[in-house]
């Protein structure tokens, strides 16, 4: 083989070839918005064609008219009083600064709005058509005008939504009663009100090739750490390509361990909570059309907190904080500590009250797994349709279903007094966690719990919490530990774990803080 065709060869595999670079020159050529209206106006016509809701204006000015545009937009996405505007926008263009009618050139036209603008609008310059498409179906007015090879646009999205108002899912007695909606520019400023420096960093981008979900996420520079922050990033930057429609898709597709039953980040719908994170060092996600906030990283104990333990005083939220740890091992282990007692252990409890439980189960026809497992899993099935059901509805079935169930079973001789008590309280406990799906892990956790103890007694319970302890253990949220402040040992941290010390200690500057506040590891899997 000759050297000029080996030369050839090597220079086609170290880059582009010429043939290559002209075809992809040829197709961005392509994609350039043509000065020709009329070319223009077809591309449109094609790329929008079958979609009824896209609606087209035709206007003419300048001397004896001879200037023609048209513009575009979705009617389903911009506000009517904006077409009122589309009218004005031209006719600003003739009396404003330009002079009369007469005067009107496309030079003139292209000054005047380059360098003055239209109105108090501020336009955005187009050049090809798919970015015309994308502010079409973002809720943006499109101006095509003759002879321009650039097209105008001008933001007019109006889509109804539900205004600010207090979560249900976190409702306080102290504290501000504002909640997140669906709109993410009025997120990003309740919680911009809140926090008025300019530390607080902003950063968006659209993922998705269909939907074009816009994902914004938040920090504090000098309270972030680096390393977590530029994780953070590495793992977002996965994700561009996919559609995604809500905060917990992002949860998933970025989090340490998928297959965990525990979460690894935490969620909130309150302003208040996701500037008190951001104060703390943590990144806040948002995504458009869901007004949940991905606080990340998120530590163990920090999913028992409430925003609430900080607008009570010290001993109230030290005390309730207890509370809630107390109602997790209540929730997790309660069952399981019944069966293994009653089954392997009955010396261990008192005579009277043990002659009581007999007393009970006297008749029922089920060992205690299976009448434990019976009534847990039919407790779950009223309270899943009672989520599902109407409000209104649902609050009856949940309420009178327990009731009503739980005293036919008792008659029936299907399940035993002492059984329904335990099963309610550890319903009950179960709701005094703060975040929902970590609740959700513990109801899940509990009925292998419940094999164990059936089969090993106590001895069972005690491999399942160290299984348990163990896996906590291993977990990492965004490369930290999921234990600290306890595992790795941070004490100073530990002011506010299972106490809340007085305000006055924890507040600090978040500038003043060092920037490795958080133990980093590496990412393990």
């Amino acid at each position: 083989m000759s050297p000029r065709r080996t030369g050839w060869r090597i220079k086609q595999k170290s880059g582009v070839s010429k043939k290559e670079q002209l075809i992809d020159d040829s197709m961005k050529q392509m994609k350039r918005i043509d000065d020709q209206l009329k070319n223009s106006r077809a591309k449109i016509d094609d790329i929008f064609k079958d979609t009824d809701d896209i609606s087209f204006h035709d206007y003419q000015f300048g001397p004896h008219l001879s200037i023609h545009s048209f513009i575009i937009h979705c009617q389903s996405l911009v506000q009517k009083e904006k077409v009122n505007f589309v009218k004005s926008l031209l006719q600003d263009l003739v009396k404003h600064e330009i002079g009369s009618a007469n005067e009107i050139t496309l030079e003139r036209l292209k000054h005047f709005i380059l360098n003055h603008g239209v109105t108090n609008e501020t336009p955005v310059l187009i050049n090809d058509y798919e970015e015309a498409t994308t502010k079409v179906l973002a809720g943006y007015f499109v101006l095509f005008i003759d002879g321009w090879d650039q097209a105008l646009a001008f933001e007019a999205i109006s889509i109804e939504g539900r205004s600010v108002a207090e979560p249900s899912t976190e409702a306080v007695v102290k504290g501000p009663h504002e909640g997140t909606v669906e709109d993410l520019k009025k997120n990003i400023g309740l919680i911009r009100s809140r926090i008025q420096s300019k530390h607080l960093k902003l950063k968006s981008l659209h993922v998705g090739q269909v939907t074009r979900t816009e994902i914004a996420y938040m920090y504090l520079e000098g309270a972030v750490d680096a390393e977590v922050l530029a994780e953070f990033e590495k793992r977002l930057e996965k994700v561009k390509d996919l559609e995604i429609l809500e905060t917990t898709f992002l949860e998933e597709l970025i989090e340490d361990s998928t297959l965990s039953p525990f979460p690894q980040y935490r969620y909130t719908e309150r302003p208040d909570t996701a500037t008190a994170a951001l104060i703390d060092g943590k990144i806040i996600a948002l995504v458009h059309g869901t007004g949940a906030i991905l606080i990340c990283p998120a530590l163990y104990l920090e999913l028992f907190q409430s925003v609430e333990d900080y607008y009570q005083r010290s001993f109230i939220s030290t005390t309730i904080r207890l509370m809630r740890f107390i109602a997790v091992i209540i929730a997790l282990t309660l069952p399981s500590v019944y069966i293994a007692l009653s089954t392997f252990h009955p010396e261990m409890i008192p005579t009277i009250l043990l002659l009581a439980i007999v007393n009970t189960r006297e008749g029922i026809p089920f060992p205690a797994l299976l009448e434990a497992l019976i009534m847990v899993f039919f407790f779950e099935l009223m309270r899943e349709a009672g989520i599902r059901m109407p409000k209104p509805v649902g609050q009856a079935v949940s309420i009178v279903g327990a009731l009503i169930i739980g005293e036919a079973a008792i008659q029936a001789g299907i399940a035993s007094p002492i059984m329904v008590v335990v099963v309610a309280l550890t319903g009950i406990s179960s709701f005094a966690v703060p975040q929902y799906n970590l609740a959700i892990s513990y109801r899940i956790i509990q009925f292998p719990l419940m094999f164990l103890a059936a089969t090993l007694g106590g001895f069972g319970i005690m491999v399942g919490l160290l299984l348990v302890l163990l896996h906590l253990s291993s977990l990492r949220s965004l490369g930290v530990p999921y234990l600290a402040p306890f595992a790795p040992l941070r004490p100073r941290q530990l002011r506010d774990a299972f106490i809340r010390a007085p305000i006055g200690k924890l507040l600090r500057s978040p500038r003043n803080q060092k920037n490795h506040q958080y133990p980093h590891t590496s990412n393990e899997k």
